[in-house]
């Protein structure tokens, strides 16, 4: 529902009671103040990625499908301070970020024990928000050691416009690592046995030793 008190005492007054402070914009709207059910609202936001997920809100009797397009968090709690949302237009292209989701098992990992790093979680994109995917998939079945994926071999749902460089590595798979044998501990040389120097008795020779 709208709100009219605005500012940061009418803030802290409505968190109080449980509510939370909001405000929604868009190509042809005015800004207008929101309040909302705060333990509802945490609730939804782990259902879904917030940044692009179409969310219908109920004002004042009117229906305004829209998206979030900032959360502000307290810095230590880290609970819902304010959100803005945007109005969505019908054929008005917006961008947003949506999700990059590996599936299937790469060659290189299911036969070769290789390793497989994610490198892009998300992909930019120009799209109608209104026709806008959850996610996109990309199948690495045949990726094997050393190879990898960008986004030029990446299948686009038809409708979304890509952003990103088409040389942008999505995905890799890497060579098992390989621990070094530590080297073996040398075998310590046996101290040499000192030599024994006898000094001659009175009578005998230098050089010579006592018969029996």
């Amino acid at each position: 529902m709208s709100r009219k008190g605005s500012g940061k005492g009418a803030a802290r007054s409505l968190r109080r009671d449980g509510k939370l402070p909001a405000v929604i914009y868009g190509h042809a709207r005015e800004p207008l103040s929101l309040v909302l059910p705060e333990r509802e609202f945490e609730r939804l936001l782990e259902k879904f990625a917030a940044e692009n997920t179409v969310i219908e809100l109920s004002i004042d009797g009117a229906m305004s499908r829209t998206l979030i397009r900032e959360i502000q968090r307290h810095p230590v709690k880290r609970n819902v301070l304010h959100v803005d949302f945007q109005e969505l237009v019908a054929g008005e292209r917006m961008v947003v970020r949506i999700p990059i989701v590996l599936t299937g098992t790469a060659e290189g990992v299911r036969n070769s024990a290789g390793i497989l790093s994610q490198i892009m979680q998300e992909l930019e994109c120009r799209v109608d928000p209104l026709n806008m995917p959850g996610h996109i998939d990309v199948d690495v079945t045949n990726v094997s050691i050393g190879h990898s994926i960008h986004v030029s071999e990446m299948t686009i749902p038809e409708g979304v416009e890509v952003l990103d460089p088409p040389d942008a590595t999505v995905c890799i798979v890497a060579a098992p690592k390989v621990e070094e044998e530590a080297p073996a501990a040398a075998t310590p040389e046996a101290p040499a046995e000192p030599e024994l120097i006898r000094k001659p008795k009175e009578g005998d020779e230098e050089g010579e030793t006592e018969e029996s």
